[in-house]
């Protein structure tokens, strides 16, 4: 558990909800468990969404600062991702990436099982670097 959650008695997710998905049986390793590789591509995603939206255009990503995995995911379970934009450059963007899940039924509460920061970049129709207009 994170010193922010044991700090907040009544955790909830926070920022844009990027990305909902369901954990299904293909998604496991052998173990039976949602692998991480697995979340953490759904979570690229929704960074990748986020910074399209802030952008108004193609990003690609440069980096994964980091991946914290808190807590195992289920099958069955509901993953949503929500996303914080933390700063803005000429042409990067960082963005943090929270995955959140809670089983199906709607009253369940969420729960925190990863968190990440991710670093993109504004690119044009070649791919080549540009400049985020801001508005």
């Amino acid at each position: 558990m994170t010193a922010e959650q044991e700090a907040d008695l009544d955790p909830r997710p926070n920022g844009w909800h990027a990305l909902q998905f369901v954990a299904l049986p293909a998604d496991t390793n052998q173990h039976g468990m949602i692998h991480g590789g697995w979340l953490a591509g759904h979570m690229d995603m929704a960074g990748n969404l986020a910074c399209t939206r802030e952008t108004k255009g193609k990003v690609a990503t440069v980096a994964i600062e980091n991946i914290a995995f808190l807590s195992p995911i289920q099958v069955g379970q509901t993953v949503g991702c929500f996303t914080r934009i933390l700063a803005l450059g000429r042409s990067s963007i960082r963005v943090e990436v929270d995955a959140w899940v809670r089983n199906l039924d709607k009253e369940a509460a969420w729960v925190k099982v990863a968190e990440g920061l991710f670093v993109f970049v504004a690119i044009d129709d070649n791919g080549r670097t540009r400049a985020i207009v801001r508005t």
